[in-house]
């Protein structure tokens, strides 16, 4: 948990935000970094779009020097802020000694393998993918087919572990609820999620005293504990005609994985399995959630939900009410939850 200045109060945010300087009052008190609730340096990153281009420098403005494609996995060895090369985004990798590419496009991950966990429940664990991505496929070994690609930071539920009896080989199963089919991943790519992992944040923090706000104007989220501020993150809110909706709300539901779709099937705007840490805060699915498409948070990009870092998202997700314990799916307590207020300061202006 990152704290920050106790100076900036809720009333500062709510004033600021409609003032419409919400973001370079944050800037001013050092808590535009502090979106430094974002994850710490990784040495790798996946790109996330068909096309990532590599400069000679930190900016669009020098020569490039090559053009990668989607799941591409990249040398990150040193992160830069660099201030007027973007509209809200300025974070800039550089990648070895090749060059420079801005972090939109480019999904800060690590490759962690794991040791096969044995004990696993028939009601199912909690999983994440510590990889930067791996086939699913439709039975437990390598001779099958694989399929769509899993990806870093996604959480499943692992309800067995199955052993290839040709080569040895060790497999976990899940369940997708949506395509309401089985896939299996290789053990060494999900990390078994430990209970006391889950355990909530600040439990001993009145649940009245904790809110969060998000001001849609300059794309940044606060939460609070009475009037100090414990967490900020730069966040993606709605777009066109998926708006975030403005008003007070509560987190009322909760789950630690959901795959996300429009249920158009092959036709569908958007498919994502896996999503982690999810907080809903509305009953048409409007939610806080982990975000592995991409990295390009400042800018409404999302269909409703407000994007966030996956540490954000899961620091959300144990720190706010209701506590979702281990081994539950989904949590549904109407009339619960933390506040959450969203405010747009360009319409308050």
């Amino acid at each position: 948990m990152q704290n920050l200045p106790s100076t900036f109060t809720r009333r500062d945010f709510l004033k600021f935000s409609a003032a419409g300087v919400l973001s370079l009052l944050l800037a001013d008190l050092g808590i535009s970094k502090a979106y430094a609730g974002a994850p710490p340096l990784q040495r790798q990153g996946r790109t996330t779009w068909s096309s990532l281009t590599i400069y000679d420098k930190p900016s669009f403005s020098g020569k490039k020097v090559n053009l990668y494609g989607r799941d591409v996995i990249l040398p990150i060895t040193e992160e830069m802020i660099i201030e007027g090369e973007h509209a809200y985004n300025h974070l800039w990798y550089r990648i070895g000694n090749e060059g420079y590419a801005h972090s939109a496009n480019l999904q800060p991950v690590v490759t962690s393998y794991n040791m096969p966990v044995f004990d696993i429940p028939e009601s199912g664990v909690l999983a994440e993918l510590t990889i930067p991505f791996v086939p699913i496929r439709l039975g437990a070994g390598f001779v099958y087919r694989p399929k769509m690609r899993y990806y870093y930071g996604t959480t499943y539920w692992v309800n067995q572990i199955i052993q290839d009896p040709d080569d040895g080989s060790y497999w976990y199963r899940i369940y997708d609820q949506v395509t309401e089919t089985y896939y299996f991943l290789p053990s060494y790519s999900l990390r078994i999620i430990p209970d006391e992992e889950l355990a909530p944040i600040s439990p001993e923090m009145p649940a009245e005293e904790k809110s969060l706000y998000v001001d849609l104007e300059s794309q940044v989220m606060v939460a609070y504990e009475g009037d100090t501020p414990v967490m900020t993150s730069l966040v993606a809110s709605g777009w066109g005609g998926t708006p975030t909706p403005i008003g007070t709300f509560s987190t009322y539901h909760k789950a630690p994985s959901v795959h996300m779709t429009d249920g158009a099937g092959d036709a569908a705007n958007y498919d994502l399995p896996g999503v982690p840490w999810v907080s809903f805060f509305t009953g048409n699915g409007d939610a806080f959630h982990g975000t592995y498409w991409h990295n390009d948070f400042g800018d409404p990009r999302s269909h409703g939900c407000v994007n966030t870092p996956d540490n954000v998202s899961k620091f959300i997700y144990l720190w706010t009410t209701p506590y979702v314990p281990p081994g539950e799916d989904y949590l549904h307590l109407p009339g619960e939850g933390t506040r959450v207020e969203v405010v747009d300061s360009q319409i308050n202006s």
